[in-house]
């Protein structure tokens, strides 16, 4: 038997697969077993993609593999990390990283494993020793005995208590003295419910019902089908799809649940294992490595049968799947920054068709494309009847302070009477950048071509692209003045504003520079919901999916600053934020509003959000981007070409423009992007208006056209990134 392998190499010269020739000690290789092969004079780590009776090599050539590991992957996540390599513009071995278990990646072995427990307990034998017995003993061996006098110990807890190793138990149990047991041991994730919890079952709405059956209806079918539920913020989203869950489990299949943020993990996590008990494994890359191999393996095995987790989780062992949930799809998180840059919603919906699965993509400000494509379940209202908080936009120009007097006025009130508010702002820091007033010099970036952020806190200028940090000038270099002017606010600084806003209220602080670390999202979000009252700040992480019945005022600053993007999903993403902001307030008895402060609070994508209109606001979205053949009309792969002096990036890209041959694709460029971590960087746009034929077409030609300049000589130093679907 031949084995085709895919070595798992970083090298993008390297691609195979590579015939080896299977002995008969390894007769249980198959698609998806791991080995370690020969290659030159290196060992490598590969994936079986293929098997063969024969090979195009003469088979003295070929070599055996040295070993095979007992971990395997799936058949149909090999065959789906192949597809995401080549849908992507990414290497086979990167494409098949996403789907290895882990511990194992790319260049090197597995090097987490199953955690075994050594657990030690006294015969009979053992208690007559301890009795004065002529038996002799040590004096660590009658220690061990001594503490496991009180009932069986692990090993671990006897070498703390007793200062004996595992030779001492193995000479106990060698005299018959001790018996050893050896079992597996969990890692398992912690798991922390915020807000108000939805893991009991509820009685469901008429539209819960009607969405229920339908998503049953497909899935009895046993053929691929996707759905979008479009529901508006506080509709029951989750119960449908902790329902939707459960009536896989009964038709004896799985199911993947995503998640937009790591940090919306935990609570998801809870509402289902409350559901569902010990089925459910949570995936993500910020577990532990132990964590995370025995949450793939429990899933691989069929011990857990529902997966929560952000996009990774997409690629989860699971058998015979019935239902992928994703919830919040709109957000632009599941889509991947590194190579393979793939987007989660559109692998689910491979994966979906590869296991005749049902597709269930929620949110309540849906993406124009899942308008366009997928079958729409609507939940029109609340599941309590609340109406949703009414929204009042209010101009910013000319505000003396980040807050508005309106919104300082109802901050005042939710101070008085003792409840709580949710305010957003998405930027971070203190202020935007600073100069000094006497000379007009402004502190940038040495490594990329943006303004510094002050962070107060620290005494740090910093940039956000690469990490770039100094600390806050006293005076101008340049001239030598103390009079320096600090422009703009983040989240920082309207915390301050905040803490004199609604003292002695507590303001909470959610942003990446405030909580940083294991779990501690997750711990501040817990002591903002048992709070008795205060004020959640931060960025867009506040708007994601959480749930607080007592949040009577949603408040977001300075609202229409992402319209003034170059970006032509800069009116989704505006009103995608807005919208759900005001989906916090009102949850509770006492019901809610929203202020939305806004350089131009008549511009059409807040207009809708506050009228909480997400089917006018889809409309004319789409009618405006068939007109200018913008997805979902059309399909875009952007290419980034970058060095280190500037000059070869341009020509680099200038030729790739000239060896891209499809027709029916535009390219758009080279044109110069700023510069980023000390690199130049010029970029391309393909622009193909078409079906998913044309797409696939551009795909090629692109990969074709930019692994023929690679290999050149000409573009050596010359690092390239293709985005398809960039967002």
């Amino acid at each position: 038997m031949i084995a085709k392998v895919e070595p798992l190499t970083p090298a993008r010269a390297l691609r195979g697969p590579f015939d080896y020739r299977i002995p008969g000690e390894m007769e249980e290789v198959d698609v998806g077993s791991m080995l370690v092969v020969p290659f030159g004079r290196r060992r490598l780590l590969g994936v079986v993609v293929d098997l063969a009776d024969e090979s195009e090599l003469p088979s003295e050539r070929l070599v055996e593999p040295l070993a095979a590991l007992d971990r395997r992957v799936p058949k149909e996540l090999v065959r789906l990390g192949l597809w995401a390599a080549e849908e992507y513009c990414s290497t086979p071995a990167r494409g098949l990283a996403l789907v290895l278990p882990p511990g194992a990646g790319i260049g090197a072995l597995p090097r987490v494993g199953i955690r075994r427990v050594l657990t030690a307990a006294i015969t009979d034998a053992g208690r007559a020793a301890l009795c004065g017995t002529r038996i002799r003993l040590g004096g660590r061996q009658r220690a061990a005995l001594d503490a496991l006098a009180d009932g069986p110990q692990t090993a671990t807890r006897l070498n703390r208590a007793a200062g004996c190793g595992h030779s001492t138990l193995r000479s106990l149990e060698a005299r018959g003295l001790v018996s050893l047991d050896q079992s597996e041991q969990r890692r398992r994730p912690a798991l922390a419910a915020v807000g108000a919890p939805a893991g009991r079952a509820v009685e469901p709405t008429p539209a819960q019902r009607a969405a229920l059956a339908a998503i049953e209806a497909r899935m009895d079918e046993r053929q691929p089908a996707g759905l979008l539920l479009h529901g508006v913020t506080g509709s029951g989203k989750t119960e449908v799809y902790l329902r939707a869950a459960a009536a896989a489990l009964e038709r004896g299949r799985s199911a993947i649940v995503l998640v937009p943020e790591i940090a919306l993990t935990p609570q998801t996590a809870a509402r289902f294992e409350e559901r569902f008990g010990d089925t459910v494994a949570v995936l993500h890359s910020r577990l532990g490595a132990g964590e995370r191999h025995d949450e793939w393996l429990r899933l691989r095995r069929g011990e857990a049968r529902v997966c929560v987790g952000p996009r990774s989780a997409v690629f989860a062992p699971v058998a015979d799947l019935g239902l992928i949930v994703i919830d919040e799809e709109h957000d632009a998180s599941y889509k991947q920054e590194g190579d393979p840059r793939y987007d989660a919603r559109r692998v689910a919906e491979r994966r979906a068709d590869q296991s005749g699965a049902v597709l269930v993509a929620g949110s309540a400000t849906p993406r124009p494309e899942s308008r366009l494509r997928l079958e729409r379940l609507t939940l029109p209202s609340r599941v309590d009847s609340r109406p949703l908080p009414p929204v009042e936009l209010v101009g910013s120009l000319g505000a003396t302070g980040v807050l508005h007097a309106r919104t300082l006025d109802a901050l005042n009130a939710i101070g008085s009477r003792a409840e709580k508010a949710i305010v957003l702002l998405n930027r971070r820091g203190w202020s935007n950048f600073l100069s000094c007033r006497s000379c007009g010099r402004v502190w940038d970036c040495p490594e990329c071509d943006v303004s510094l952020v002050l962070h107060r806190a620290s005494g740090r200028l910093a940039c956000h692209h690469c990490g770039h940090t100094e600390t806050v000038p006293g005076a101008c270099p340049d001239c030598g003045s103390v009079s320096l002017a600090r422009h703009g606010a983040g989240t920082e600084r309207l915390e301050r504003e905040l803490e004199r806003a609604v003292a002695p209220l507590p303001v909470f602080r959610l942003d990446a520079d405030a909580v940083t670390g294991r779990g501690a999202v997750a711990a501040l979000l817990r002591r903002f919901d048992s709070a008795p009252a205060g004020v959640l700040v931060g960025t867009q992480m506040v708007a994601k999916g959480h749930d607080f019945p007592d949040v009577t005022l949603g408040v977001v600053v300075d609202a229409d600053s992402t319209l003034r993007f170059p970006d032509f999903r800069a009116e989704e993403r505006t009103f995608a934020l807005v919208a759900q902001l005001a989906g916090r307030s009102g949850r509770g008895p006492r019901g809610g509003r929203v202020i939305v402060q806004a350089l131009d609070p008549g511009a059409r994508a807040l207009q809708h959000a506050a009228a909480h209109d997400a089917e006018g606001f889809l409309s004319g979205e789409l009618e405006r981007r068939r007109a200018l053949s913008y997805p979902p009309f059309s399909h875009l792969i952007r290419i980034v070409c970058s060095a280190r002096e500037a000059g070869p990036e341009a020509a680099a890209a200038a030729e790739i423009r000239e060896r891209i041959e499809e027709p029916r694709a535009m390219v758009l460029g080279p044109a110069p992007l700023f510069r980023r971590a000390g690199r130049e960087r010029t970029q391309l746009l393909v622009k193909a208006v078409g079906d998913s034929a044309v797409r696939a077409a551009a795909v090629r030609a692109v990969r074709d056209a930019v692994d023929g300049v690679a290999r050149s000589r000409s573009a050596r130093g010359v690092s390239f990134s293709v985005d398809v679907d960039p967002q």
